[in-house]
């Protein structure tokens, strides 16, 4: 008898080519940037944008926050669609459409218009990388996906880092709607590549669209990212806020209640059986957690305590994307060679030391300092980040990659978002006492020592000016160090947890029914005896034969005669 034949969507979904795979992986590559890129260089525009509309600072940031929330809700949805119109399809209209809706949001004329422009971006936004990732492990070889990989990062690691260099000049010596323009020229160029260079992936059946899964993982995920971008202003312990999180949690629960009923589910919850999978997606929690956290507060240290302008900001900040850029192709080659615990391990040791240094943060900190501190992180982010992420796929079947790909998107941005919901209400609650408390330490022989603080208010509010901004800025270098011992102490847990991660012989993934049921590890399969196929049945008659081993077709033997 022939092998057991494989399912009908790991078939389709088997890669089109194992050779010319850089030049489409350079194609993905394009797009993925593109859209990373969106979310930090807007951070950088912010300021600019708030004075030309004339808003306030809670109503500003939500070009951020609908951002993040629309991404939130259409994250999930991504891997079916893939499935649904396409791969390369999909791909392309997202390109497309995010040209289209960059286009949109910079002619915006006020912040209503602004908002709407940013949800529709978020569509594509957040479709794209998704898509990506999914394209990836069809075109590369599994023996390359370390290597490939490792480029692929530059897309999730190396643009938010770049973000805001390109962004401050843009801002700062150009128009700030630049930074919207921009994504034009570049999406259409990605079309026309994609048109050319990707290969025609084989349909998948998509099946039925999970409504009711969707509607509550949508739902979930908007009360979670709505309460840790507005708990802050309205409150942790606030009604509203504290009815989005139990609300949020309850939606998620009831989603994955619903995934394990369906016949089709648009995400197959049952990956997270998978452990080194679910290990990756702990890791790639705190990855996020620790460098989304640096790339905001950093800049905002720069910016609002030491007044550097947001060009030189951006500078400050390109030595890290630079280093990451070189270390993260490296790290795909070490993950092909030697497997993902190692370099995972020594990168997450090593940023953990890098954020370990940045706790040295002071008001006179040198620029060079912070330099070399931000190097530091980044050179082990970019060993561990690809190496985690892709020991996590590798043990996913190829026509799950498109969910687990959703899944590890959304992780991702709950992470962030997470993350720094935390740190902010540390740092804001530790100012507010620090500065109550600050006021008595001063050195005798600083300009702020009770004398030279007696004349300066003689003088009013211009004498007093110097040491306020004094006092505010040792306030907020005090707590920026405390919330970076916070993020390395994560950090170094990650560092342990790594330790557990190991790719599955030959570098595939265990095999998982079609029905969904639970996966079998392949050194648990090399253990287990061969099915024997089931008996056929035994005509009336007839002598039943027991074989001592599997009958093949040349072997079946006949039904006895009466002669027999």
């Amino acid at each position: 008898m022939s092998a057991a034949p494989t399912s009908v969507a790991g078939a389709s979904a088997a890669p089109p080519a194992g050779r010319g795979w850089a030049l489409p992986l350079a194609v993905l590559v394009v797009g993925m940037f593109m859209s990373v890129l969106d979310i930090s260089i807007v951070n950088v525009a912010v300021p600019a944008i708030q004075k030309d509309f004339g808003t306030t600072t809670d109503d500003i940031q939500w070009i951020t926050t609908a951002y993040s929330l629309a991404l939130g809700v259409v994250v999930p949805v991504s891997g079916w669609l893939g499935d649904r119109i396409g791969l390369t399809r999909t791909y392309s209209l997202s390109l497309l459409g995010f040209a289209a809706c960059s286009a949109l949001c910079g002619i915006a004329w006020d912040l209503n218009s602004m908002i709407a422009f940013r949800i529709l971006q978020a569509v594509p936004g957040g479709i794209l990388p998704v898509v990506t990732l999914a394209m990836l492990y069809r075109i590369v070889p599994r023996e390359k996906i370390g290597t490939a990989m490792g480029v692929y990062g530059l897309g999730i690691v190396f643009a938010p880092a770049i973000g805001p260099t390109l962004g401050g000049y843009l801002v700062q010596y150009v128009d700030w709607r630049l930074i919207f323009f921009i994504n034009v020229p570049i999406g259409l160029l990605g079309v026309a590549l994609a048109m050319v260079v990707l290969p025609a992936f084989p349909t998948v059946r998509a099946g039925r669209f999970d409504v009711f899964g969707f509607v509550t993982v949508a739902a979930g995920l908007f009360a979670l990212l709505l309460a840790l971008s507005e708990g802050q202003d309205w409150g942790w312990t606030s009604y509203p806020v504290l009815m989005l999180i139990v609300g949020g949690l309850l939606c998620l629960a009831l989603f994955v209640v619903i995934e394990l009923e369906v016949d089709e589910p648009l995400i197959d919850v049952r990956v997270f059986a998978l452990w080194p999978f679910t290990n990756s997606l702990v890791l790639v929690t705190l990855l996020s957690v620790g460098l989304f956290g640096v790339l905001f507060y950093v800049p905002l240290f720069l910016q609002e305590g030491q007044g550097v302008e947001p060009l030189r900001t951006g500078l400050i900040l390109l030595p890290e994307a630079l280093v990451m850029g070189l270390i993260m192709p490296v790290a795909g080659v070490l993950y092909d060679r030697i497997g993902p615990r190692w370099p995972a391990v020594v990168g997450l040791t090593v940023a953990a030391y890098g954020t370990y240094l940045l706790c040295g943060i002071t008001a006179d900190v040198p620029q060079s300092d912070i330099v070399l501190w931000t190097c530091v992180r980044a050179a082990g982010n970019g060993l561990a980040m690809m190496s985690v992420m892709t020991a996590g796929l590798s043990v996913v079947p190829t026509e799950k990659v498109n969910q687990a790909g959703a899944v590890n998107n959304v992780v991702q941005r709950v992470a962030s978002a997470l993350g720094l919901a935390v740190l902010t209400s540390l740092i804001t609650t530790q100012q507010a006492q620090l500065m109550a408390d600050r006021s008595g330490l001063v050195r005798a022989a600083d300009p702020t020592s009770p004398e030279p603080l007696r004349l300066m208010g003689e003088q009013g509010v211009a004498g007093l000016y110097p040491v306020a901004r004094r006092l505010n800025l040792e306030v907020l270098a005090s707590t920026y160090a405390d919330a970076f011992v916070v993020t390395a102490l994560v950090t170094a847990v990650g560092a342990g947890l790594a330790l557990l991660l190991k790719l599955p012989p030959g570098g595939q993934g265990p095999v998982m029914h079609a029905e969904g049921g639970s996966s079998v590890p392949p050194e648990e399969q090399a253990d287990r005896p061969a099915p024997v196929p089931p008996a056929e049945p035994v005509p009336a008659g007839a002598v039943p034969v027991l074989p001592t081993a599997a009958p093949t077709p040349e072997r079946r033997l006949a039904p006895l005669g009466p002669e027999g």
